[in-house]
């Protein structure tokens, strides 16, 4: 197989992993609690930036086609220009800013440290939460400390989880599957 076609294969291997994301998804008010943010972020550790941003793209186009991918099973344009539409967007630049800090942190002789992994994440769920808090403001006509407190501060605790969760699993996986696309190569 071609490592064109492999890198494919896992494009679609974890857009299909962020659409399955969205059987757990908790009500809270008007930002559910979901594992497809972490999801999103790990698109983007695991596999980089282009192939990161490409699951998630993936992901979203299932979604705005109609297929119940975003969370609590819902789809279409209405969901990404309602509340939690900046969410979704978030998770596009989460992918690829995570995956560009950890092709940074990465050298030839070196690989991702945990500290790196962990501020690779800690950049990716930024990339979600600032354009997610401004648009539930703006949809809500919230202030901005109402916005923070509606869609930040009630994640943070469980955020702090998925990054226990994600960096050991980032660790194990991104070699293998850049040693997989390696051996593929040519």
């Amino acid at each position: 197989m071609k490592t064109s076609s492999l890198r494919s294969v896992f494009t679609a291997l974890f857009a299909a992993l962020i659409s399955a994301g969205s059987l757990f998804a908790i009500p809270i008010g008007p930002v559910p609690i979901v594992f497809q943010n972490a999801l999103a972020v790990f698109a983007g550790l695991v596999l980089g930036p282009v192939q990161g941003a490409g699951a998630v793209g993936l992901f979203l186009m299932a979604g705005i086609l109609g297929l119940p991918v975003f969370s609590g099973g819902r789809s279409g344009m209405a969901v990404l220009a309602g509340p939690t539409g900046g969410y979704l967007a978030g998770y596009f630049f989460a992918a690829l800013v995570a995956g560009f800090a950890m092709k940074n942190a990465e050298t030839e002789s070196r690989a991702a440290s945990p500290a790196s992994v962990i501020s690779a994440t800690i950049a990716g769920f930024a990339c979600i939460y600032l354009p997610g808090v401004m648009m539930l403001g703006k949809s809500l006509s919230l202030t901005v400390p109402e916005a923070i407190a509606k869609g930040f501060a009630p994640f943070i605790v469980g955020d702090i989880v998925k990054m226990a969760i994600l960096v050991p699993l980032t660790l194990k996986i991104r070699p293998v599957v850049s040693r997989t696309l390696e051996a593929h190569e040519g």
